[in-house]
């Protein structure tokens, strides 16, 4: 399936059970080459994938698209974000069973999940983490950010916005819930910085 207009993403349930880093990198390569070629109208080998001195992704052939990409995997789900400004993707499982990690949260994150049932916590977690590693992601920073430098807040169930001292502004982001097969639930967000 290809987008309409940019920005898009794609969240695609392969099935496969990538065993290590390694397999999981290459899955969400080979998914996004495929998504790529489909989008420009191309035969998947004349799209290459690399990645900036930061190990952020980048489309390195076709030349000359100034595209954005940004890649994540979770559970056999490849998610692809793909822009013409920076953006950042992230997908992340609900565990209940995970305990919060708090100091990693900005305080009214922290405050607000604290807040909330015990019972909604994980998901809450799940979405505000994938917020977050979206924005991170976009920035081209990965976790030299520190998490906890900025908040994500909800505007709906499919908005949130962040704030980050660091720059003006709130930025928005986009949030979808994934039920995979009955078996987990996903969260994934999607950042684009303007």
């Amino acid at each position: 399936m290809t987008a309409a207009t940019l920005p898009a993403a794609w969240l695609i349930a392969t099935g496969a059970r990538p065993g290590n880093l390694q397999e999981r990198s290459q899955l969400r390569r080979d998914v996004a080459r495929q998504v790529i070629a489909r989008q420009l109208g191309l035969r998947a080998d004349a799209v290459t994938i690399g990645h900036d001195a930061r190990g952020c992704p980048l489309l390195d052939r076709p030349g000359g698209t100034a595209l954005h990409l940004s890649l994540a995997t979770r559970a056999g789900l490849v998610a692809v974000g793909l822009a013409e400004r920076p953006v950042g993707i992230d997908v992340e499982r609900v565990d209940p069973a995970q305990a919060l990690p708090l100091a990693a949260l900005h305080p009214t994150e922290a405050t607000l999940l604290l807040d909330l049932p015990q019972t909604a916590r994980p998901l809450a977690f799940a979405r505000l983490w994938a917020a977050k590693e979206a924005y991170v992601k976009a920035l081209g920073t990965g976790f030299a950010r520190p998490p906890e430098s900025f908040a994500v807040s909800e505007q709906t169930s499919e908005r949130f916005t962040i704030v980050d001292p660091a720059r003006p502004g709130a930025t928005t982001g986009v949030r979808h819930t994934i039920k995979n097969g009955g078996q987990e639930t996903l969260a994934a967000a999607m950042v684009i910085l303007g």
